[in-house]
């Protein structure tokens, strides 16, 4: 039976991503020896998307908020860079957060039904 899923971030600067995740956005967190952090995910969900029948697969990581401006206020008041202005989409509110060292994931206010809290 699947109990959990387990989510990987490959940074060129894996010290400055895991600050990011501990410091920044607050995730608790357990050491599995060496400094190598386990984040706690918040409850999740997993969607899958169309694509074109020729290419490659693609897997996106998107942070979910209720107030998406709010959030955006206080991550900007912790020094969290923006990458993308806030646009709005039929499925919700969504904008682009640069992860120190690894690239950007999403962070958006759906507008959809959520399957998290089943």
């Amino acid at each position: 039976m699947i109990n959990g899923a387990h989510t990987i971030i490959y940074a060129s600067d894996a010290e400055a991503a895991r600050a990011f995740f501990r410091d920044v956005l607050g995730l608790p967190h357990v050491d599995a020896g060496d400094g190598w952090l386990l984040f706690k995910s918040p409850p999740g969900e997993l969607a899958v998307h169309p694509t074109d029948p020729h290419a490659a697969g693609v897997i996106e990581l998107f942070l979910m908020c209720d107030d998406l401006a709010a959030t955006v206020a206080d991550l900007k008041a912790k020094g969290v860079e923006f990458t993308t202005d806030i646009t709005e989409q039929r499925w919700g509110s969504v904008t682009t957060i640069a992860v120190p060292g690894a690239g950007t994931i999403g962070l958006y206010q759906p507008k959809h039904d959520t399957a998290y809290e089943l």
